[in-house]
This record gives structure tokens, C-alpha cells and sequence, in this order.
């Protein structure tokens, strides 16, 4: 047995000096395959990868009829961007569809200090320097954008600067980079207002408490459409250095390199923009503010 590994392991060195690789670099590589097999993956269920996310689960990071426990959206259905960026991770650890598991995580546990229930969740949750203290983050799977709402034929509505926003009263979901972003860009006269969800602030743009709800683009895409019908949404421009949403892990959860990889792989195979071109398509229409 010893002898046959020493061959293997002088194998692998000669392969690697032809390749112009050094020994230590095999050794890494090698052992980083080896770390992420799945028989090696330290999950919260042995043989099941636990995956959290809110409820209720909105499109169109999530699809599928509503069941399974789940509101609006399923996300065992694997439709809806997020869903299925979930999945199309699963396999690549090598979980089958029948292995995934997801739980109930309200948005704010899911970056909150402390043990976790999940092996990492998926929800939306834009990566920042505070939250990433208490929690490991994955590498970006989707760069966003954020976009406030507005009724239609509304003063707001014809608002093409975000320095023209600056007088309205705007909401965002409270905990969110959307209200974050409010603060550090928009600065407005009065303080913004803040909802303990996206349906709630919906409803005070409904009832024109607020004249624009701030969120993410697909968020803002998914209540104009499906919500709202007579509203419309405007983007911000990119801010630099951007936002990205990031899956979280229990602080210095081992798994965060292996999902890594994982979405390094499914970026350079395009299957991660062929996912963002099936489910957000269409929420790249929206003007640009100045």
C-alpha cells in the first residue's frame, strides 16, 4: 500500500515539473479536492446539504406554486434565480435534488453572530464588511443593483437624478443595504421610513405613506409586475466597488471555500449566467438615475 502511494505521489511530482507546477502547489490542489469531496463536507445533517432562506420566498428569486410550508414560492421547486443557483451548487459538492433540504431562516437570523441550523443560506443578502464579521461569506453569485419604486404619473416618477430624490420620503425593508443606501447616496430631508418586510412597505407605497420603496432591481422588478401594477421602478447607477450578494455560513464554516469553487466553476462554464439570463432578464429595463 505504501509502496504504491509513494509511486503515485512521485507520479504526480514528475507531472507537475513537466507542467512547470511546483510540488507544493500539487499538494494544495490536491488537497482542496480532496477536503471538498462530499464524503469529506461536515454538514448539519450527515448526507444532507440544509439550505435556508425566508418565508415567505419571493419571485423571482424563487418560483414554483406555493407548498411544501412555503409561501408565495417554493424553493424546493428549483425555479427562481436563487433556487436554482442553490441547486446547481448542490451538484456540484455532489448532492443529488433528493439530498437538499431547506429550512425557514428569517432574513435577519441569517447573518446574525451564533450557531446556525443551515449549512449556508441564499436570500438576497448583500455582503458587508459588519455582517462579514460574524459570518463567513460566499463569493458574489449575483452583482445587484438598487432601484426605488414609484407610482406611476406620481411627481417622483419623473425624477431622473438620485439628487432629485433627495425631498420624497422614501422606505426600504429595515436591516437591508436598500435602507443603507438610502443614508449613504440619496441623503433625503426626511428620515426613511422602515418596514420589517417588503410587503408591509409595499403596502405604505400603495397607500402613499411613502413615495418611493427602495430595494434591489429584481425585488423592485417583481412588485411592479406582480404587486403593483401601477407602479413603476427607476436604478440606481452602480456604485463603485459594488454590491453583491453573497450565501452565508456559520463563521469559518470549512464549506464556504467548497461553494466557492463551486460558483467559480459555474461562472467559468457560463451556467451561472445562463441562470441570471433565465430568471432576471427582465429587470434590466428600468432607467438609470444620473
Amino acid at each position: 500500500m505504501r509502496r504504491t502511494l509513494l509511486i503515485f505521489v512521485l507520479t504526480a511530482l514528475v507531472a507537475a515539473a513537466a507542467a512547470g507546477a511546483t510540488p507544493s502547489r500539487v499538494a494544495t490542489t490536491t488537497a482542496a479536492s480532496a477536503s471538498c469531496a462530499k464524503a469529506s463536507l461536515a454538514t448539519v445533517k450527515d448526507g444532507t446539504l440544509t439550505i435556508g432562506t425566508d418565508n415567505p420566498a419571493y419571485p423571482p428569486w424563487y418560483g414554483g406554486a406555493a407548498g411544501h410550508g412555503w409561501k408565495v414560492a417554493d424553493p424546493t421547486s428549483g425555479k427562481g434565480f436563487e433556487s436554482a443557483v442553490a441547486y446547481a451548487v448542490a451538484k456540484k459538492l455532489g448532492f443529488t435534488r433528493a439530498q437538499v433540504s431547506w429550512t425557514y431562516v428569517p432574513f435577519a437570523k441569517s447573518f446574525a453572530p451564533g450557531p446556525k441550523s443551515f449549512d449556508f443560506d441564499i436570500n438576497q443578502i448583500s455582503y458587508t464588511a459588519a455582517r462579514a464579521k460574524v459570518v463567513t461569506f460566499s463569493s458574489s453569485y449575483y452583482d445587484v443593483n438598487q432601484a426605488v419604486v414609484v407610482l406611476k404619473g406620481s411627481p417622483i416618477s419623473k425624477v431622473r437624478t438620485v439628487a432629485g430624490l433627495a425631498k420624497y420620503k422614501l422606505g426600504a425593508e429595515l436591516g437591508t443595504t436598500s435602507y443603507a443606501y438610502i443614508e449613504a447616496h440619496v441623503k433625503p430631508s426626511q428620515k426613511a421610513s422602515v418596514f420589517p418586510n417588503d410587503a408591509g412597505a409595499t403596502l405604505a407605497l400603495k397607500n402613499t405613506q411613502i413615495d418611493g420603496l427602495v430595494v434591489d432591481l429584481p425585488t423592485a422588478f417583481y412588485i411592479t409586475s406582480a404587486e403593483l401594477s401601477g407602479a413603476t421602478e427607476l436604478q440606481f447607477p452602480s456604485v463603485k466597488g459594488g454590491e453583491h450578494f453573497g450565501m452565508t455560513f456559520q463563521k469559518g464554516n470549512p464549506l464556504a471555500a467548497c461553494v466557492d469553487s463551486a460558483i467559480a466553476s459555474l461562472k467559468q462554464s457560463g451556467a451561472l449566467a445562463k441562470i441570471q439570463q433565465q430568471w432576471l432578464a427582465k429587470a434590466t429595463g428600468a432607467p438609470v438615475l444620473k
